[in-house]
């Protein structure tokens, strides 16, 4: 792996299973076992990318392009059908929202499950907590059971551990976009502070005009495939266009 690198990503295919029989219970799959037939979906297409220490890019497409997918296979969520994978350093992932939080678990005790998947010790969590808790503005409601929460709230949560856990590689799949706009500008705020201290960020997004406020490059993937890599706007024309939309 280049030392430059954070990120390598080398002739990635991701293929899934996609059965036509939906049915979930032993028996009809014994019963009618001719049912169980599937047809497999390619997904990504021999994609290939490199992201340097500290750098931030977005990938962009329309829904059901791969762009979520490739971001999870950056996660470990899932794993690629052929080629690899690298990456350097602590990563730290906003996915899903509320993804690995305890329903009946207080705001408190999810942070420490949470950061504990990160990677942190107990003893660095202490350490964080009151940081954790202020960033999130959640202080009246953090003993409170998350089943309670907001959306937002959640958002808020998931967010401030992420952001608290010293990573090395920060991955975000469209979570800023839930929260009140004056909580996503300090969203922001904190990425461009983590950013220039050298921590290498990806995020997936439609919205094509915070990413070129913030990201060095965009990613475009189409089909499966990385149809243009470069400065934002100029990614960004070329997809409005593609699509059919006029930038004004």
């Amino acid at each position: 792996m280049n030392e430059e690198n954070a990120i390598e990503v080398k002739n990635i295919n991701k293929t899934f299973k996609v059965y036509l029989d939906k049915s979930n219970l032993l028996k009809d799959k014994l019963l009618f076992w001719k049912r169980n037939r599937y047809e497999k979906r390619e997904v990504l297409n021999d994609i290939s990318f490199s992201i340097k220490k500290g750098e931030a890019v977005g990938l962009i497409g329309h829904n059901g392009c791969g762009k979520s997918t490739t971001l999870k296979l950056l996660t470990k969520i899932l794993y690629p059908t052929s080629g690899t994978v690298e990456m350097k350093g602590r990563a730290s992932a906003l996915i899903e929202l509320g993804a690995g939080f305890h329903q009946d678990m207080s705001g408190r005790e999810n942070i420490y499950t949470n950061a504990a998947i990160f990677g942190l010790t107990r003893k660095e969590i202490n350490a964080k907590l009151d940081d954790i808790i202020s960033f999130s503005e959640l202080e009246n409601y953090i003993d409170n059971p998350v089943r309670t929460y907001s959306s937002g709230m959640y958002m808020r949560l998931a967010f401030s551990v992420a952001i608290n856990v010293d990573a090395d590689i920060l991955l975000i799949d469209e979570i800023l976009a839930v929260g009140d706009a004056a909580f996503q500008q300090k969203c922001f705020n904190k990425l461009r502070e983590i950013k220039e201290k050298g921590t290498t960020i990806v995020i997936v997004s439609h919205s094509l005009g915070q990413i070129e406020n913030f990201c060095d490059r965009s990613i475009w993937i189409d089909s499966g495939k990385i149809r243009m890599d470069g400065e934002p706007k100029k990614v960004h024309e070329a997809y409005l266009e593609f699509m059919g939309v006029k930038q004004h």
